[in-house]
């Protein structure tokens, strides 16, 4: 068979060998150069590397140290006491099997085999057996930590021999550094000045030669902020009309959970939480509103950017006002545009289209009024102002009628006239309001008050100056025109003599034509 196991005692042989064949050294090629690790209460297996020969072994010996481990010849084979029942030789190879391994098998194992034919083999190496790692635990000093003021020290415990140590965080491994220290053997892992980022969850490996445990997860409970506290407003916009719903959210980076309260304007508010609702708003609550963040674990705050809130009126009643009811060309006027509510800009318009100011205007009081100096007739027109803020505008109209004249008075009619016909003069003039008419002769005697002169004339004596006067009622302004009539006796004929002479040759003319036509007809009968 393969393998033999001894387990009765024989004298043990002694070899004294000193011839081996060519090229082999003692333990060349029998017993690979690397040791074996094995754990306790477990097996080992010390393979040679040699091939089973035709003719098997003479002998083979297996030493610990100076204990003899099992002896085996052709004739007998002796195991020592301490071994009995735990190791298996294969006499082919020379291998031995190891079982029930304890510490104290640790050491130098040798083998010596002489062969049938050629000198004696032997080889040696080392066994290292090791305690498992087991009951691999993680446990910390401190598990309420501030961060930046405490510091930490998680202690690795295990059972086991020739323990190594590896920490993790996550699935990072921890190494020493400034704040970082592994101190008995990597056992104990001290952090200090704790970070939000040293929470966890850490892990300690331990680990030797024959077997690796990882310990269950801890994590560290630091607390830290509030940091990044931030303001927002909803809806986001520059202004709001009074009556709008607002509401602002204050956020911040905080374990536990930061708690806020509220100022306006640097005073604080009776508001807390992270929300302030301010609903059905009024200007007088605007202002610079900003949120404080606190952590009553590191009794830290922080305050937030602040946030503009700007509440505006609605522009309402508009109304444009002008100061006088009867402008006059030539004299001063001025419009004035106002509204209720917050004005931000005023805008001036003339019959639809953009005031474009002349020489004669000017605006002033930040567009409020609209002056003209002097007023000018072609200043007519309709003008409308609109007032706007960013939420909200009204426009008012105001139609100006320029009042003047009147001017470029004119008569029109006959400059001369004979007894017996009708004087027809008209009289005209440029005025708003229309002027009134008054109508005189020789400048003293009133003779009309229309527009238009009419009468018989009947005396040579009402030839002269007929003077038209136009009146404005509103500018109080006069204006008059002079109209020269001749007046003669009677009206001269119409035809000159070469008239009558022409009228004479056409009569004669045709009274020879119907003479000669009667002649003509006569004949002919």
């Amino acid at each position: 068979q393969d393998f033999l196991i001894y387990d009765h005692s024989v004298p043990s042989l002694s070899f004294n060998l000193c011839l081996y064949p060519p090229g082999l050294t003692s333990g060349a090629g029998v017993l690979p150069a690397d040791s074996l690790n094995a754990a306790v209460g477990g097996t080992v297996m010390f393979t040679t590397t040699l091939t089973p020969p035709e003719t098997q072994f003479v002998s083979v010996a297996w030493t610990f140290g100076v204990n003899d481990i099992i002896t085996s010849t052709t004739a007998s084979n002796t195991t020592g006491p301490e071994y009995e029942g735990r190791i298996t030789l294969f006499r082919s190879t020379g291998s031995l099997e190891f079982r029930n391994l304890a510490l104290s098998d640790s050491g130098e194992y040798r083998v010596s085999i002489i062969p049938a034919v050629g000198g004696s083999l032997s080889g040696h190496t080392r066994l290292d057996v090791y305690v498992p790692v087991s009951n691999v635990r993680v446990t910390a000093n401190s598990s309420d930590l501030i961060e930046f003021n405490s510091s930490v020290s998680l202690s690795c415990s295990s059972s086991g021999s020739s323990l190594s140590f590896l920490w993790l965080n996550s699935s990072s491994e921890v190494t020493a550094s400034d704040r970082v220290q592994l101190t008995d053997g990597g056992a104990i892992l001290t952090i200090i000045s704790v970070t939000r980022y040293d929470q966890g969850p850490f892990r300690c490996r331990v680990f030797n030669p024959v077997s690796d445990v990882t310990s269950e997860p801890v994590n560290l409970s630091i607390s830290f902020g509030p940091d990044n506290t931030n303001l927002k407003r909803s809806p986001s916009q520059q202004y709001y009309m009074e009556g709008s719903n607002i509401i602002l959210s204050c956020s911040a980076v905080s374990r536990p959970a930061a708690q806020f309260q509220w100022f306006l304007n640097g005073d604080l508010l009776t508001a807390r939480g992270p929300e302030l609702r301010l609903m059905n708003i009024q200007m007088s609550q605007s202002g610079n509103y900003s949120c404080q963040a606190f952590n009553n674990i590191t009794m830290r705050t922080q305050t937030s950017q602040t946030s503009v809130v700007s509440v505006l009126e609605r522009i309402s009643g508009a109304s444009v006002k002008s100061s006088t009811n009867q402008p006059v060309d030539g004299n001063s006027v001025n419009l004035t545009c106002e509204a209720a509510g917050s004005v931000f800009t005023r805008q001036w318009m003339k019959d639809g289209s953009d005031l474009i100011l002349t020489d004669n205007m000017m605006l002033y009081n930040e567009g409020r009024v609209l002056s003209f100096q002097p007023l000018k007739k072609k200043d007519s027109g309709e003008y409308s102002c609109k007032i706007s803020n960013p939420v909200s505008s009204d426009e008012a109209k105001y139609v100006m009628v320029v009042n003047y004249g009147p001017e470029n008075v004119k008569i029109t009619g006959e400059t001369v006239i004979y007894l017996q016909e009708t004087l027809k003069l008209t009289c005209s003039a440029e005025s708003t309001p229309s002027a009134s008419y008054t109508w005189m002769w020789n400048k003293t005697e009133i003779i009309s008050y229309s527009a238009e002169l009419t009468k018989v004339i009947t005396e040579l004596s009402e030839s002269g100056n007929y003077t038209c006067r136009a009146m404005n009622s509103i500018t109080s302004r006069t204006s008059s025109a002079v109209h020269e009539l001749t007046v003669k006796a009677e009206r001269p004929s119409s035809c000159s003599a070469g008239c009558i002479a022409g009228i004479v040759i056409a009569c004669l003319v045709v009274v020879g034509a119907v003479a000669g036509g009667v002649y003509y007809y006569n004949k002919k009968k």
